[in-house]
């Protein structure tokens, strides 16, 4: 299998989060060729600031496999992976992350750090970036700027 074609399953997961009308970050683990794991972001359902995508995955993956090392295990997640997830990333020991946009906000995979390579731990995991980029990324633009359009609106019904 090719990473475009676990790449759609991440995909799916972001458009079950955008039916939620969370961000549309979608993840999935792989491992032996079966995905072992499948989430996305919950953090307006669950109040929680934990509820990414990936930490979902993560956490799922580790009771799946009865270890917190997830080794020989690929993560696929449609946005770069942030500060908080790369740490979890790192410390779980997964052997590689594919992901779809950058995040020019919060990526540490690269695009603000590279947390993921950082030769002081003692665990780095492969990158390939950009695996469906553009359509992970139109995901996002399209949810924000329907975001923008419905606070719009509000606050045009708020004025009458």
């Amino acid at each position: 299998m090719n990473h475009e074609y676990w790449m759609e399953f991440a995909i799916k997961e972001a458009e079950k989060a955008e039916l939620l009308g969370e961000v549309p970050i979608g993840a999935i683990i792989v491992k032996d060729d079966k995905i072992i794991a499948a989430g996305h972001n919950r953090r307006e359902i669950d109040h929680q600031a934990l509820a990414h995508a990936e930490l979902s995955v993560i956490k799922e993956a580790c009771e799946v496999l009865g270890s917190w090392r997830l080794l020989d295990c690929t993560l696929y997640v449609t946005l770069e992976p942030c500060p908080m997830c790369a740490g979890a990333i790192v410390l779980s020991r997964i052997e590689k992350v594919v992901y779809g946009a950058k995040d020019p906000k919060a990526g540490c995979a690269g695009t603000l750090m590279n947390l993921l390579n950082e030769p002081r731990f003692n665990h780095q995991t492969d990158i390939i970036s950009g695996c469906l980029e553009e359509r992970c990324s139109s995901l996002l633009t399209n949810f924000f700027r329907k975001l923008r359009l419905k606070k719009k609106k509000e606050k045009l019904n708020d004025i009458e």
